[in-house]
């Protein structure tokens, strides 16, 4: 369920965050110093991430060549600069731009507007086990039976937190963070009570789930 991103930063400081965040979000990140392999290494990429000040080629002669192999591929630019005229020649060729230093939240919102707009997002559903899981609609089927599962807001939430993290631990910590927004309280057992719900609606045994893991004194997981 996840983009592949190009990433093109040659601060290490900077673009290990940054790549760090963005897989954190489910992202599949492939990080480049440099621009000489953009256009080659973009290939199998939904988007660019592109920062300006680079060794070698500058980021606007990168940008430029990549908007020239793949024009519908989006490019979301990177940079210090702040003047007009460096916005105004970022954006010929990229369809947005970001100026550092920038909250990494606000550039994955960035992120998933441009993978919107392109059409290039992840595919829209996904198959868990007997479960069809529709994303993009909020949809979620049970492909044995063709009934579909209501969820709560928050449920889905949830589960869709997950998803987007498929296969991997997620601390109660941060899956509470994300979904309800603020910092997870040590016995807090809200998360838990909704995730008994969720293996209500979602899992054959709930008892003994198949699809929403527990892994005992870290959090939860679910398995593809």
């Amino acid at each position: 369920m996840s983009a592949a991103l190009l990433y093109i930063e040659d601060d290490q400081e900077i673009g290990a965050f940054v790549a760090e965040h963005l897989r954190s979000n489910g992202y599949e990140v492939k990080w480049l110093r440099s621009g000489e392999q953009a256009v080659e290494q973009a290939e199998g990429c939904q988007l660019v991430i592109l920062d300006v000040m680079l060794p070698g080629l500058d980021g606007f002669t990168v940008g430029q060549r990549l908007k020239k192999a793949a024009p519908e591929r989006p490019i979301l630019l990177l940079s210090a600069r702040t003047a007009i005229d460096d916005k105004l020649q970022g954006l010929q060729f990229a369809d947005d731009y970001v100026t550092k230093p920038f909250h990494p939240d606000e550039l994955t919102a960035r992120i998933e507007v441009l993978l919107r707009r392109s059409g290039a997002h992840a595919p829209d559903s996904v198959q868990i086990k007997h479960l069809l899981v529709n994303e993009k609609e909020n949809r979620i089927v049970n492909s044995e039976t063709g009934e579909e599962i209501t969820l709560s807001g928050k449920q889905f939430h949830i589960f869709k937190y997950l998803l987007r993290h498929l296969g991997q631990i997620m601390t109660k910590e941060q899956i509470y963070e994300s979904v309800w927004g603020e910092p997870y309280l040590e016995g807090d057992k809200t998360l838990m009570v909704h995730i008994r719900y969720l293996r209500e609606k979602l899992e054959k045994e709930p008892a003994s789930p198949e699809i929403i893991e527990t892994v005992r004194g870290i959090g939860y997981r679910v398995r593809a």
